[in-house]
This record gives C-alpha cells, sequence and structure tokens, in this order.
C-alpha cells in the first residue's frame, strides 16, 4: 500500500469513489459506539429489563470488539483490507438487524456482541484503506477520515434519539440498513488490492500478548483500563439519572460527542505540540475525575448534569487521543500490534464499567457510580505518575506525522 505524500494537493473533495465508499461506512460504523445511549431507557422499560442488564448491551459489544482486536491484524494481513472490512460490515448489518428483531434483553445482549466482532474488524482497516485509495496524498486522506469518524460520533446518539423516539427497535434497524448500503457501495467501488499490498506481511496471533510484556505498552494499557471506567460511566450511566425520553438523551449525548469529537481532532495535537504528551495526561486525568465527582454532586439537577457530560466529553477527546498517541510512539512494535494490544485491555475497562455503576446505584446511592469513576480515573492518574520511566520515550516532542495522529484518532475514539 502506498502512502503516497505528506501533503494535501488538489481538493481534499476531489476522491476516488472508493474513498467516498469507505468514509461513508465509517461514519455509521463510528455511530455505533453512541447509538444505543438513548434508548437504554425504553429497552429497560420494552423488555422489563433491569438498568444492568440493559448496561451489558455496551459490555458484550465492548468485550468482543477487546478480544476481536488481538486478531484483527492476524487476519487482514492474510485475507487482504477488502474483505476483511465487507466480513466486518456484513457482520453489523446481520447483528444489528437481528437486535432490532429481539424479543428479550438477553437476544440483544447476544447480537450487540457480534456486532462489536464487525465493527472491530471494520474499525481496524478502514483507516489504512482510505490512505491506500485517495488521491491528493495521505493528507487529504487523513483530514477526510477524520471528519468521518468525528461526524460518526456526533451523529450516533442524535440519530439513536431521533429513531428511538418512534421506538427503540428503530436505531438497529436504521443502523443496518445504512451499513448495508455501505457494504454495497465498497462491493461495487473498491478495488482489491494488487502487487505488494494485496501481499501483507502475516502478523502472528500472540504478537498483540506478547507485545503487553513491554513496560511503556503495560503501563499505558492499564492505565486506560482504569480511564476507561470513568469514561463509560459517563456514557453509558448518565442516561439513567438523567431521566429523559430518547429525543432529549440524544440531543444531550450529541452534544458530549461533538465536543469529544472537537478536542480529539483539534485540541490534542495543539496541546501536544507544546507540551509533553505525558503532561497532557497530569492535566486532563485530574480534570476528568474533577468532573466526575462535580457529577455525583449535581445528579439532581438534570441541567448541571448535562453540562459535567459535555465538559467530559471535552476531556475524553484529548485523553483519548494522547493516549494512543503514546502507545503508537511506546515502542518500536508494529503500529496495528501495539493498538491492537491497548485497545483489547482498554476496552476491558469499558466492558466492566457500564453494568457495575448500574449496581453501585441499585447497592449504594445513585451518585456513587460518579465517585467510584473518578477513584478509577484518579488510579489511572497514579499509573502514569508511578510509570514516568517506562514513558520517557513517548515525549519526544518531534511533531507527529499525519498518518500516527489518524491512527491515535481512531483507537482512541473506537471507544
Amino acid at each position: 500500500m502506498s502512502h503516497g505524500s505528506h501533503e494535501t494537493s488538489g481538493s481534499i473533495l476531489k476522491q476516488p469513489k472508493a474513498v467516498w465508499a469507505v468514509a461513508f461506512a465509517c461514519v455509521i460504523a463510528f455511530m455505533g459506539i453512541g447509538l444505543v445511549d438513548p434508548i437504554l431507557p425504553a429497552i429497560a422499560e420494552s423488555l422489563q429489563a433491569t438498568p444492568t442488564e440493559t448496561e451489558m448491551l455496551f459490555t458484550s459489544y465492548l468485550l468482543i470488539t477487546g478480544l476481536a482486536m488481538l486478531g484483527t491484524s492476524w487476519l487482514s494481513s492474510r485475507i487482504g483490507a477488502k474483505k476483511t472490512l465487507l466480513i466486518g460490515l456484513a457482520l453489523i448489518v446481520v447483528f444489528a438487524a437481528a437486535a432490532g428483531l429481539s424479543q428479550n434483553v438477553e437476544s440483544v445482549i447476544g447480537f450487540r456482541a457480534g456486532w462489536g466482532l464487525g465493527n472491530a474488524l471494520f474499525i481496524s482497516t478502514a483507516l489504512a484503506t482510505i490512505v491506500g485509495a485517495a488521491s491528493g496524498g495521505t493528507g487529504s486522506a487523513i483530514i477526510l477520515y477524520e471528519a468521518a469518524l468525528g461526524l460518526g460520533i456526533a451523529i450516533g446518539p442524535l440519530l439513536g434519539g431521533l429513531l428511538g423516539h418512534l421506538s427503540w427497535r428503530g436505531p438497529f434497524f436504521g443502523t443496518a440498513a445504512l451499513m448495508a448500503i455501505g457494504f454495497i457501495a465498497i462491493v461495487v467501488f473498491l478495488q482489491p488490492e494488487r502487487g505488494d499490498a494485496a501481499r501483507p506481511v502475516p502478523t502472528k496471533l500472540s504478537a498483540p500478548i506478547r507485545a503487553l510484556r513491554q513496560p511503556a505498552l503495560a503501563v499505558l494499557a492499564a492505565a486506560a483500563l482504569f480511564y476507561n471506567i470513568g469514561f463509560f460511566v459517563l456514557l453509558a450511566y448518565s442516561p439513567f439519572p438523567l431521566g429523559f425520553d430518547a429525543l432529549g438523551l440524544g440531543f444531550t449525548f450529541f452534544g458530549w460527542g461533538l465536543a469529544l469529537a472537537i478536542t480529539s481532532v483539534f485540541v490534542a495535537p495543539l496541546l501536544t505540540a507544546r507540551m509533553p504528551r505525558t503532561r497532557v495526561l497530569w492535566i486532563a486525568l485530574p480534570l476528568l475525575a474533577v468532573d466526575l465527582v462535580a457529577a455525583g454532586l449535581v445528579i439532581a439537577n438534570p441541567t448541571a448534569l448535562v453540562v459535567c457530560i459535555v465538559i467530559g466529553g471535552l476531556v475524553l477527546g484529548v485523553l483519548n487521543t494522547v493516549l494512543t498517541e503514546c502507545v503508537m510512539e511506546a515502542t518500536d512494535l508494529q503500529r496495528s500490534v501495539a493498538s491492537s494490544a491497548y485497545s483489547a485491555v482498554r476496552f476491558l475497562g469499558g466492558a466492566i464499567a457500564p453494568p457495575a455503576a448500574a449496581e453501585l446505584a441499585h447497592l449504594i446511592a445513585p451518585d456513587a457510580p460518579y465517585y467510584a469513576a473518578a477513584g478509577s480515573v484518579a488510579v489511572a492518574l497514579l499509573i502514569v505518575l508511578f510509570g514516568h520511566r517506562a514513558l520517557r520515550r513517548v515525549d519526544r516532542v518531534e511533531a507527529e506525522p499525519p498518518l500516527t495522529e489518524a491512527e491515535a484518532i481512531t483507537a482512541g475514539d473506537a471507544s
């Protein structure tokens, strides 16, 4: 695969149809992250499920996404990017539609797991595919890709709220239909790789597991596991204390997604250009912990809680990108291997947090999950502080190539 030049020569909008097909599918894939958020209370009510059972929609999705990340580079290096993309999209179409047809919460939980498998295959391959197929050099391809990603993260909750206002099944069928269009577009417009690109160097299945023996990667993965608990308490638990309908939740988390997209794409690179990456983490992690404590204190005031959620989105966008940039630079490992290892551990935090938050709220008090999440983020900060020697390498201040920046934003926002 040719990475072309790093200039954005020509118009960013003058791209081959293959690039637009993959970019469209990227928007839909990233919409899947926040799509179910506005319909969690509606699912709980319609299917007579407890909040803890409903939160398992995140757990099954994230657990399987994380585990699948360990094998995506192994698979795509053997069957090629186009086949990997199409398998991922097909799985999302089938499992999203099946979730929409479900009659009980257990079925929805199971089908979300299949959706997570499809998402892992798609997300891990999409950036490389867009860069390989784009005209105008790597730079314009990456801007387009980041725009698709940000759009998906912001629109997901909004579409979930709009369709969920009609029925909790709506967002699932909507995703299946849009992904089916993406699947057809990629079949028609994306040419299979030829020459060297068609035969990438096969990756060993054990490579991501062995990668975690590297001290820097182990420190970052451990910090991300605890940080992600905070991330997913804010995202997945908040719909319950807010008490809004699907539309109200959709607009709330549209604001959250927009804030996250803006800071991950624009603010994080500005900060890391001005100070070492670890210092950005030392500032942002305490800010997130304070925001979570504030959310616990104002839980009875929906307006104040919405403000905390959106401010949290701003901090999360910075943390996602900077943490993953650190992963990219921490070792000499192949980037896809390092990212897979890191993502697998990080997603475990996301998988644990939502049902654990619902149980804490049930057993202790509605504000308890926010305080526990703040404590978890504080643990992440301590891991980064005590592991600073292992992280010396990530603080080298040379400018990021656009491809590294885009990989960091992808891996970060694929939560």
